[in-house]
């Protein structure tokens, strides 16, 4: 099923990512996480790609098999950092071939190791989408992100090139993590000013260990409340109770945000059933 026809219905949603192995060795411990994911029955859940399609296989083969063996509708991350167009189109083909229906278009992140200018066919995720629309019978999604593209010299320049990506083809955004709904409700109404009117749905990254917190603020920049931060100081050092209280925090998050009338969100689950589980048991009542 396409997620176009998913987000069109008057329902909640609550969808889950998971990551591929970037190791073969550790396929079958990841597609056991991921399954288990899976097997709490999600809206749909999205499956990532590694830096420059370090994990293009694997993310295709975790992708098929959700569906396939779980009944679960998959979204595959594509992104065009270092890929030529002959490649992405062969992905394409590829994902059709295995029966995904849905991708999310990224621009993705110059790889460590890479070699030379990595943005030669591809410059921005927009013309990615562009690509993918004239490739046809996908659902495309792309990301946004509520404080600002790292690489954007202001907001109005990041939401302008947010609508470029939106009119080349994107049916929905998801986010990037945030830890204060205030910041998603401002992007959104700016969001809905300049005229992108598809879903927007929130992602959320339940914080269950105190390191994470440190690598969710290096790469997304994202703005970590006072709140959040004593409770990371407070419990950082006991596992067991960072992740209650991580589970708590996020669905707190999630509460606040179906309360205001958002009616999809999407959960960072870092491949953690255990998590997943918390946060749906949560909101039993709720959802």
């Amino acid at each position: 099923m396409k997620l176009n026809e998913i987000l069109l219905k008057n329902d909640i949603t609550l969808s889950f990512e998971v990551f591929p192995p970037k190791a073969t060795a550790n396929y079958e411990s990841v597609r056991e996480a991921a399954y288990g994911v899976a097997m709490r029955k999600p809206s749909y859940m999205s499956v990532t790609y590694g830096a420059g399609g370090s994990t293009r296989d694997n993310t295709l083969k975790i992708a098929k098999g959700i569906q396939e063996e779980c009944g679960i509708t998959t979204i595959a991350h594509l992104t065009c950092v270092g890929a030529t167009k002959e490649g992405i189109r062969q992905s394409l083909e590829d994902m059709k071939a295995a029966g995904i229906e849905n991708v999310l278009a990224l621009r993705g992140d110059k790889p460590k190791d890479f070699e030379g200018d990595p943005f030669t066919d591809y410059h921005y995720a927009s013309e990615l989408v562009e690509d993918i629309r004239e490739f046809g019978g996908m659902c495309i999604g792309g990301a946004c992100y509520p404080e600002g593209h790292v690489e954007s010299e202001n907001t109005l320049e990041d939401i302008r090139n947010l609508k470029k990506k939106v009119d080349a083809g994107c049916s929905f955004l998801t986010t990037q993590m945030f830890f204060d709904n205030n910041i998603f409700y401002n992007f959104l109404s700016r969001v809905r000013e300049a005229g992108i009117s598809v879903p927007v749905i929130p992602g959320i990254m339940p914080i269950t260990r105190a390191v994470q917190i440190r690598s969710a603020v290096k790469l997304s920049g994202c703005n970590v409340p006072m709140r959040f931060r004593s409770i990371v100081d407070c419990f950082g050092n006991n596992p067991e109770a960072m992740q209650q209280a991580g589970i708590i925090y996020a669905t707190d998050q999630i509460i606040d945000l179906i309360a205001n009338g958002i009616k999809h969100i999407h959960v960072y689950s870092m491949n953690k059933p255990e998590v997943v589980k918390g946060i749906q048991e949560n909101l039993s009542k709720i959802i």
